[in-house]
């Protein structure tokens, strides 16, 4: 089954490469897996103390993609495949393509002031050596007849 990847965060951009995703899914009959990232935490705080700020940290990046794989079911019908990673963002993409050859395609989303972003900004660079194809998705983009 061919199966979209899209990185989540609370941004617009990540909501525009959703929609997109989810119609490309429903077009290919395939499916959509969300990767919620979490950056490393950069605290030197007491173990317990530390504990408890990288699960904080993992609770609400995986109640964002929860909410969001909520809205992609009421709106589209397809039920995507949830992860959550800790760890740096490009790296744990780029480790998350080598594990699974399921993925027929990165998608990301682009700001639309100013950079487009650092992961677009890497994987752009990069495009040439991933196993899949990159879409990156303009921040206002509808996917409409007109434009499939």
């Amino acid at each position: 089954m061919r199966t979209f990847l899209v990185i989540m965060d609370n941004t617009q951009e990540a909501s525009a490469a959703m929609r997109f995703a989810a119609h490309r899914a429903a077009a290919v009959d395939g499916a959509v897996h969300i990767l919620a990232l979490v950056p490393q935490q950069n605290v030197s705080a007491f173990g317990g103390v530390q504990a408890t700020i990288e699960q904080e940290a993992r609770d609400r990046a995986e109640m964002l993609a929860h909410g969001a794989a909520g809205n992609l079911l009421s709106e589209s019908g397809i039920m995507p495949a949830i992860s959550v990673r800790v760890g740096t963002g490009q790296r744990l993409i780029q480790e998350f393509l080598d594990e699974h050859n399921e993925v027929a395609a990165l998608v990301l989303g682009a700001a639309s002031g100013g950079a487009p972003g650092p992961l677009v900004s890497h994987f752009s660079a990069h495009a040439g050596t991933l196993p899949c194809p990159l879409y990156i998705i303009p921040e206002g983009y509808e996917e409409t007849e007109d434009k499939i």
